[in-house]
């Protein structure tokens, strides 16, 4: 892999796409020189909380497509998430209380546990940017 490779997709933003996105997401994560499946299972997961959060939150208004630009590194796996949905900042959600075993409210604490760095720009478009680092040390 060269540096700094992309890829990018346009997929209508509705839930029959899902398993598509998240394809492509797990395909493109094993090009990381990680030497851990945890490390695919999870960028996946915090992708798919993103875009459940995209597609499920955001039908109060038109989401219309959503574009998914990944940025492969060695050493890492940077997701971003455009849509034209409902502005909503992960980053800001509450912890949730999980001694409750809530069954909903976990998707901003998946995205932020899992990832090394998320970032937010409300606007048309929306762009929630997640990235994921590989161990140091590890190699495959």
């Amino acid at each position: 892999m060269g540096q700094g490779e992309s890829i990018r997709a346009i997929l209508p933003g509705r839930l029959e796409y899902r398993d598509l996105a998240i394809r492509l997401i797990a395909s493109a994560s094993k090009l990381v020189h990680a030497g851990s499946e945890d490390f695919s299972n999870e960028i996946v997961s915090a992708f798919s909380e993103a875009l459940n959060n995209v597609i499920i939150h955001g039908a109060g208004s038109t989401v219309g497509e959503v574009e998914i630009e990944i940025e492969l590194e060695e050493d890492r796996i940077t997701v971003r998430l455009k849509d034209f949905g409902t502005a909503f900042d992960p980053r800001t959600a509450p912890a949730p209380d999980l001694e409750s075993m809530p069954e909903s409210g976990l998707g901003a604490f998946i995205i932020r546990s899992f990832t090394d760095e998320v970032t937010y720009t409300s606007g048309r478009p929306n762009t929630l940017s997640m990235t994921k680092r590989a161990a140091r040390g590890i190699s495959r």
